[in-house]
């Protein structure tokens, strides 16, 4: 079975020697007695993605022929989306216990959905996320855990729910960023820890098939080249991602607000095109169920809450996050999106890459290791 994303910090940890590091990736077979490292996570980079990155990304080919580093497969937790990856790298936990069970959510007894890529500090990120991270582990053992993060990215809700605990070193638009990062790993022993959104961002407005994704795709491949060429002697960088994804054409999208028979009962609509939860009114739980079941068939898989938590999917989930799940969740199988046009803004239904959903081509995601 592949590891997770969540094993990816205790791993390092352990490298480190704190406590209740473990290191179930192999790290120290792979990258030795490293004292620095750097792990940079790529946003939308799956593992089945990288023979399409490949003729774009001189490196990334490279890793793939065995010419360079150590390529494994993980799996990232589910839904496969990026607020909640990046919590599930911080805290290593799943997503049930750490409450971020998808990119909206809607906050229980109330009708409002919190976007946790815009969240600032309402729900309280420490009430919204309650589990201790990785990076406040590392400190307390006196490990310097450093996140190079742009400047717009610092005092949001998912940052701290995220990075908490880390010390972030801001970066503007016009900084290098590459040497930024090798400029904190050369400051001393720790952790160093970078992000890229260029791909995922190409893949949403563009989709994956475009001159536009394989730009991004070199552009990336630069970075992580600068990376390893600047790595200090007892560096290692260990390169993953959050997420993959896939094109959604224009006839295979179903909007639910344009649908009387999916709209009826439904009250509150969260989650994202590829993983949907509807919240709905007073006794229509039953009834929604039935109707999504019967309109979208084999296309998707249509679970109540307690069937979508029997999964073990989410983990187990704690008790004060179990309302965050809609009455109904509508986990995408077939290549289909479901669009929520009078919930979500406009932007969402011009999207053509999705994710969110439990496919391989959306759940699994590399890890690459490297040396200096």
């Amino acid at each position: 079975m592949p590891g997770s994303l969540t094993d990816v910090l205790p791993s390092v940890a352990a490298l480190f020697g704190i406590d209740d590091g473990a290191d179930r990736l192999d790290l120290g077979g792979k990258v030795g007695d490293a004292r620095r490292v750097c792990v940079v996570l790529v946003d939308g980079m799956g593992y089945h993605l990288l023979p399409e990155l490949a003729p774009h990304a001189p490196l990334l080919a490279q890793v793939l022929r065995g010419g360079a580093g150590e390529l494994a497969e993980l799996t990232c937790t589910f839904p496969s989306t990026t607020p909640t990856s990046l919590v599930s790298l911080g805290t290593g936990v799943q997503p049930g216990e750490h409450g971020i069970l998808g990119f909206t959510l809607n906050v229980p007894g109330t009708d409002r959905v919190v976007t946790h890529i815009f969240w600032g500090d309402d729900p309280a990120p420490q009430e919204w996320q309650p589990v201790p991270t990785w990076y406040q582990r590392f400190s307390a053992a006196g490990v310097d855990a450093t996140v190079v993060l742009p400047k717009a990215f610092v005092g949001s809700g998912l940052t701290d729910a995220a990075y908490r605990g880390a010390r972030i070193a801001a970066v503007g638009r016009d900084d290098d960023y590459a040497e930024r990062v090798l400029a904190e790993l050369r400051a001393g022993p720790g952790l160093v820890y970078g992000y890229t959104s260029a791909l995922d961002t190409a893949a949403h407005i563009f989709g994956i098939a475009s001159p536009e994704w394989a730009a991004a795709a070199a552009r990336v491949d630069v970075l992580l080249s600068r990376l390893v060429d600047g790595l200090p002697a007892d560096a290692a960088l260990l390169v993953t991602a959050d997420h993959g994804g896939l094109d959604i054409g224009p006839d295979a999208r179903i909007d639910l607000d344009a649908e009387p028979a999916l709209a009826d009962g439904v009250h509150v609509v969260a989650g994202e095109p590829r993983l949907r939860y509807l919240h709905t009114r007073d006794g229509a739980a039953g009834d929604v169920l039935d109707r999504w079941r019967t309109v979208l068939g084999s296309r998707a898989t249509i679970f109540s809450r307690e069937e979508a938590i029997d999964t073990g999917w989410f983990g187990p989930v704690r008790p004060t996050h179990r309302a965050r799940i809609g009455d109904v969740v509508v986990v995408c199988t077939d290549s289909i999106a479901v669009l929520a046009t009078k919930h979500e803004p406009p932007e969402i239904s011009k999207l053509i890459g999705f994710h969110g959903a439990a496919t391989p081509v959306e759940t699994a995601i590399p890890l690459i290791t490297l040396r200096g």
